[in-house]
């Protein structure tokens, strides 16, 4: 068992044979949770990649008793036909599962370069890790983003793909001033012993955005920020998230997350806390006019709501309410 500081424990359930960890340029950690299916063909996309570079994979289950999807993907490491190991993140949560497999990448591939991480609901195109790192390069960027491109389980709904919660936060490659999302991810080694575990707050484990705080706190640490427009992963959107209710409680917890990850960014400054809550109720009294000016742009009555419901969730949070959505993942 391996102790990780503030995080639990995390055993190996199984690994690659002959697995040389020295010469492992980049390592790709996939959380998994419930998705035994799904996971096999995120793995199968990643045996796909057309790249030089050698790299290994480290799935990590957050499902600690039935372990679907480490039973699943083991086989496929046990056989050799995947590079890398798959672990068990014992201490349940969206961050815990992270900090486990970037943990894990620290101690066990000592050599690597590039961490990246894709989510068990998403499929890499054959390019994916190799323009990721490219860009890492080519920019002089510690960090990359790259965007999620929604596959909709009905065809008609891909009209869903402009909402702000779908559509990525930029279209070109080049530096960025902000990351949002792990879900498409470059991390550099650099970056991680900087930081030092737990990387990703244990606070934001059911309710997301322990990711956004993470890249928020690396930028103020002076980390470059890239983006790769081209570096794309297709995530699989089940049909309950395009109903209102689905899309409201995400973009009013989108609002509660800035408001706690701005509050971290300001700890320590002068009235910190009343120029958050100063901003939030600015921002709430301007939505009903960037809800029209979006109305007006795209003629859809969702996107325009975003926005006012972004502000409430800031309000909302200076009172406590968070949305945890992972907490009941079959939910979510």
């Amino acid at each position: 068992m391996i102790p990780l500081p503030s995080d639990g424990l995390v055993s190996i359930a199984g690994r690659s044979p002959r697995l040389d960890v020295e010469t492992v340029e980049a390592v790709v950690t996939l959380p998994t949770f419930k998705r035994p299916e799904q996971v096999l063909e995120t793995l199968a996309s990643l045996r796909a990649q057309r790249t030089g570079r050698r790299f290994a994979v480290i799935v990590m289950e957050n499902e600690a008793e039935a372990r679907e999807g480490a039973g699943a993907a083991l086989p496929l490491f046990e056989r050799g036909e995947m590079q890398g190991m798959v672990i068990i993140a014992h201490e349940r949560g969206n961050c815990s599962a992270y900090n486990a497999g970037w943990q894990t990448a620290i101690l066990h591939f000592p050599n690597f370069r590039h961490l990246l991480v894709i989510d068990d609901d998403e499929i890499a195109d054959p390019d994916w890790l190799e323009r990721m790192c490219m860009a890492a390069e080519t920019l002089e960027a510690d960090i990359v983003g790259g965007p999620q491109v929604p596959v909709f389980a009905d065809v008609t709904q891909a009209k869903w793909a402009d909402h702000p919660v779908f559509a990525p936060p930029y279209r070109q490659t080049g530096r960025v001033p902000a990351l949002y999302s792990s879900g498409n991810l470059l991390v550099g080694h650099n970056v991680l012993t900087a930081m030092g575990p737990p990387f990703l707050d244990l606070r934001f484990n059911f309710m997301g955005g322990g990711d956004s705080d993470f890249l928020s706190r690396s930028a103020q640490r002076g980390f470059v920020l890239g983006w790769c427009a081209e570096a794309i992963v297709r995530e699989a959107v089940p049909a309950r998230r395009v109903e209102a209710d689905w899309i409201r409680a995400r973009s009013l917890r989108n609002g509660v997350i800035s408001t706690l990850v701005e509050k971290k960014k300001r700890a320590g400054t002068p009235l910190a806390g009343a120029k958050v809550f100063a901003k939030s109720l600015a921002l709430l009294a301007a939505s009903p006019f960037r809800g029209l000016m979006r109305l007006a742009r795209t003629g859809s009555p969702a996107i325009a709501i975003y926005p006012v419901h972004v502000a409430l969730g800031r309000v909302l949070a200076e009172f406590g309410y968070a949305n945890e959505q992972y907490r009941q993942p079959e939910k979510n």
